[in-house]
């Protein structure tokens, strides 16, 4: 739904509430502004996505103006924290987050959930992957075990997430597949992607579980070298990476990202958010994003989104549990 009002209300209102606002462009720009909260470092998947998601919402249009704020911290803790204690000075803001809400708050690296926040949506699934510096002797996802299996000391895995985290069930559920004991496998968290990608190439990692839009222009620019994905087949993206499937491999998985709001966002502001994030999947922008990342569309509004949530806290519940992380 788009809501309409006058040049000179539009203002007070804005000046007296600072809030993300309807405005007027024949009926074509839904929000005014929206403020973007990073829980992590640039570089990453979240920032990627928050950063995108605002060029293509801008870029068409759809909202008149994005800014963005990257507030590390506490495995993403940190930036949820202060949505709620902030909320009633936020309703202008969306934060990034992805399946690392629900890790975290099962671990209790953090004591809140998605339950505490207002759901906007689910926006995009990313492909995670394993990657190596260019010059690595690890050609692919076997040597790299390989490597593991004659001296589990000598292999380093970096992430952008904390122990326990997605990066890390990644890097777990792929050497398990393999039939490697993922318990004994080293892992070195990072803040966000850009510092990940940093060690891997200054050698303080052997390898990197990441996100796979994360990887994709480093490989093109021939930094480093994709060994595995989790996607079924080749992703369009950046085709020449292999899947971890054909190399024998059993490991798929794909990582949600969407957005959320500050807890108590009046309803007509929420109305708003999804109203521009729903148009925003038809514009030549949102499709020049998706494709230069390697996103999949996953559109989960409201209440779509919140039962998508409960069943992936059951599925990654029991395989944390499986895994001995929970």
């Amino acid at each position: 739904m788009t809501y309409q009002m006058g040049r000179r209300a539009l203002l007070c209102a804005v000046a007296a509430f600072g809030l993300a606002s309807s405005a007027m462009a024949g009926g074509h720009q839904v929000v005014d502004s929206i403020h973007f909260l990073i829980p992590g470092g640039a570089g990453g998947g979240w920032d990627g996505t928050a950063r995108g998601t605002g060029e293509a919402l801008t870029g068409a249009g759809l909202v008149g103006t994005a800014s963005y704020e990257n507030m590390s911290g506490g495995g993403g803790g940190k930036a949820i924290g202060y949505l709620i204690e902030n909320a009633d000075s936020n309703h202008g803001t969306l934060m990034v987050n992805s399946t690392p809400i629900v890790i975290r708050s099962l671990t209790g690296v953090f004591p809140q959930s998605f339950r505490d926040l207002t759901l906007v949506a689910g926006t995009i699934g990313d492909y995670a992957a394993l990657v190596v510096a260019a010059d690595s002797d690890v050609q692919d996802v076997s040597g790299l075990i390989d490597a593991f299996n004659a001296d589990a000391s000598s292999v380093a895995i970096g992430g952008g997430s904390v122990p326990g985290g997605m990066d890390h069930l990644v890097a777990a559920m792929v050497f398990q597949a393999a039939g490697a004991d993922p318990v004994d496998m080293k892992y070195v968290p990072y803040d966000g992607g850009g510092a990940t990608m940093a060690g891997l190439l200054s050698g303080e990692v052997q390898a990197v579980s990441t996100g796979f839009s994360e990887a994709v222009e480093l490989a093109k620019a021939g930094e480093v070298r994709i060994i595995g994905v989790t996607a079924d087949e080749r992703v369009d993206a950046y085709a020449d990476a292999p899947t971890m499937v054909e190399q024998g491999n059993d490991t798929t998985f794909v990582n949600w990202r969407g957005f959320f709001a500050a807890p108590g966002l009046p309803a007509d502001k929420l109305a708003m958010y999804q109203d521009a994030i729903d148009k925003m999947y038809s514009t030549d922008e949102w499709e020049a994003v998706r494709a230069r990342n390697g996103w999949v569309n996953i559109h989960n509004p409201g209440s779509d989104f919140e039962t998508f949530l409960e069943n992936q806290e059951t599925v990654i519940g029991d395989l944390m549990k499986k895994l001995g992380f929970l």
